[in-house]
């Protein structure tokens, strides 16, 4: 049986070998700090290697057209394009535009449901990113009537 001390040495082992490979999550990247800080739906799409959005109808975006309550607004998405790579969920007027990204492959149907808060009325996007940074969205403006981001 493994004692404590043992337990101990073994896992600071393994957390040398991940920090000296830079897999700890804060040093792997897989937040990107860019896209969250941006104030426009642009600027985020920017941030995923997207072009300049185009609207299509191969975008769907399911939201409701009045949120009676702003800090659960329930969002779906999905999209028929082939070779998607990712599938972003923006708020206009928010804070932070970037509600919520989805990485999408030929293994993961690409239909996502989530909830976002929203402070004040506002378009909301639904942005799919190719393999080929081409960029598509579909748009809905969600009546707030009690707002979720303080207000």
């Amino acid at each position: 049986m493994q004692n404590r001390r043992e337990t101990l040495r073994q896992s600071l082992a393994v957390a040398g070998l991940l920090g000296a490979t830079g897999l700890f999550p804060q040093f792997a990247f897989a937040f990107n700090k860019t896209a969250f800080d941006a104030k426009s739906i642009a600027d985020a799409v920017k941030a995923y290697g997207g072009a300049a959005p185009a609207e299509s109808k191969d975008v769907t975006l399911t939201a409701p057209d009045i949120a009676e309550n702003g800090a659960v607004v329930p969002m779906a998405v999905a999209s028929s394009l082939p070779n998607l790579k990712h599938l972003l969920v923006l708020v206009e007027k928010n804070p932070s535009a970037l509600v919520a990204k989805f990485d999408v492959s030929d293994a993961v149907e690409p239909n996502f449901s989530t909830r976002a808060k929203m402070g004040q009325t506002s378009d909301v996007y639904a942005v799919a990113i190719t393999k080929d940074n081409k960029a598509f969205f579909a748009k809905k403006e969600v009546k707030v009537t009690l707002g979720g981001c303080g207000g």
